[in-house]
């Protein structure tokens, strides 16, 4: 490896509210594999989006080559050699090969107004060559496995003339002998002296790929150091070192083995395999895990808002035909996404319509079918009062609410339903700290009444505030259900990154 081609030194970053980078720092050589690292949400993304122009930093510098830069899009980093292959593939499915490694480049060269598409065909040929890809320039690229698009990614970004490539877990959805194939092309990049920023979780990759590796936490630098040198306990160590605030929330409860849901050898090919649990009644159950672990999968399948392939679910002891939303509402199961703005929250509509609108039933006459609407005011009343609901009015459009009172009032519409099992997908993404808190008193407050809960969450700190019991899955895979009274941070992440001998095929 020679010296340095590029550093960051204390570069800062704020998004309204959130400071996402806080002096931080990377140094990279040519030639070098260098591990990136960090829990959800550390930073990591960020920092390189920063290098690639896609945000602009608030304070620091970039030096390339001893020469300090700052660009303002991915065109001007593109251009500078240094290209960013992200966790979400930007390919376009109809076109060829070819056709996505040059595009916006097709017409390059003496007649400019002219497509050359047997030029582009010619020169990825090149590159494909080089990269040992066994496909062909005319394929289209919907035609591709995901490793083979991948490789697709790294042959555009080598014809851009890369000196700098950085791969936002590249190996998320792929085998391990596709894993074997990636790391070859890495291998070969580096003997073209490519330096490669390498971003993952996965502590045998890293310890396989990377020369050296760098540590973030909370929008903070932690550490650098050679990967020979720093052993897997201290990583994590380092990963999740900050200190966890506990007072106040997850007191000791004296649970029954009652068992209100219980799931057998869920299994979703190429989502999640063989998942068994069971939730108890009052029971706050966290899902840990890391970013493609499969948690949300198994919660929509649970919910039928996904079908699996086999399994079984038994609620209250009886096995439930769940295969559609409509069906695990009957049962009493109601869920949360992740993403309430796109499938909680119906945005156009009043607080009072988002709450009682799945509860229509319960207040419409027998024969006429018409909604008694006093009732559903007087509901809807009742719930913005027992959870805190902030908003002008009944009538107010939910979608200029926060987003905790939006959270509270799909909350509300499951309590409405009379739902006995409610799955919580991180339900504090997005919302300030004192709305957390106030979820948190929530969920604790709901399962002091008997209701039965399932968090994911990806904030281990929230996890271990509030769970009774800790479930981990990695890739697909439950590694294990942890006491959330006695289990450590650590402990998590080592499930977190266990994964199965012999590749990671679900």
């Amino acid at each position: 490896m020679e010296g340095a081609i590029l550093k960051m030194e204390h570069i800062t970053k704020t998004f309204p509210g959130v400071v996402a980078l806080d002096d931080c720092q990377l140094e990279l050589h040519t030639g070098e594999v260098h591990g990136l690292i960090g829990e959800n949400g550390a930073g990591k993304s960020t920092l390189m989006k920063v290098l690639c122009g896609i945000y602009k930093k608030d304070s620091g510098r970039i030096l390339l080559e001893g020469r300090e830069i700052e660009f303002a899009n991915t065109r001007e980093s593109l251009a500078n050699g240094i290209c960013m292959i992200h966790q979400e593939l930007n390919l376009m499915p109809h076109l060829t090969v070819a056709q996505n490694i040059y595009i916006n480049r097709e017409n390059e060269g003496k007649h400019s107004f002219l497509i050359n598409d047997k030029s582009i065909n010619e020169k990825t040929e090149k590159y494909i060559a080089d990269l040992h890809m066994n496909i062909l320039p005319t394929t289209k690229v919907a035609g591709l496995t995901v490793a083979k698009q991948q490789m697709v990614e790294i042959a555009k970004a080598i014809s851009y003339h890369s000196r700098i490539l950085i791969m936002d877990e590249p190996t998320a959805a792929l085998t391990n002998d596709e894993i074997d194939d990636l790391f070859r092309v890495v291998e070969r990049l580096k003997k073209q002296n490519i330096a490669i920023v390498y971003i993952s979780h996965r502590m045998d990759e890293l310890k396989r790929i990377c020369d050296k590796i760098t540590i973030m936490r909370d929008g903070k630098y932690i550490d650098t150091s050679p990967m020979q040198e720093i052993t897997v306990n201290e990583i994590i160590s380092k990963m999740v070192g900050r200190k966890i605030e506990t007072e106040g929330h997850k007191k000791q409860k004296n649970l029954r083995d009652d068992y209100i849901l219980e799931v057998r050898n869920l299994t979703s090919e190429g989502k999640f395999k063989d998942v068994s649990f069971q939730l108890k009644r009052g029971e706050i159950l966290g899902f840990s895990g890391l970013m493609g672990a499969g948690r949300t999968e198994v919660a929509r399948a649970i919910f039928g808002a996904d079908r699996y392939d086999r399994g079984e679910i038994y609620v209250n002891g009886k096995k439930a035909s769940i295969h559609k939303t409509t069906d695990a509402v009957k049962y009493g199961i109601g869920y949360l996404s992740e993403d309430r703005k796109a499938f909680g929250i119906l945005k156009s509509l009043s607080v009072e319509d988002n709450i009682v609108i799945s509860s229509y039933q319960k207040f419409s006459r027998r024969i006429t079918g018409m909604v008694r609407k006093k009732e559903c005011s007087q509901a809807a009343e009742e719930y913005v009062e027992q959870l805190q609901i902030k908003t002008p009015g009944l009538r107010q459009k939910i979608q200029f609410l926060s987003g905790g009172n939006q959270q509270k009032a799909i909350i509300a519409k499951w309590l409405l339903k009379n739902s006995d099992i409610l799955i919580f997908d991180e339900p504090t993404r997005g919302i300030d700290i004192g709305a957390k808190n106030e979820i948190y008193d929530l969920l604790e407050k709901l399962a002091g009444e008997g209701k039965s809960i399932i968090m994911i969450s990806s904030e281990l700190p929230e996890i271990l505030k509030l769970s009774d019991r800790i479930a981990v899955m990695c890739e697909g895979r439950l590694t294990g259900i942890v006491d959330g009274q006695s289990t450590t941070q650590e402990e998590i992440m080592k499930l977190s990154t266990a994964r199965e001998e012999g590749g990671n095929k679900r």
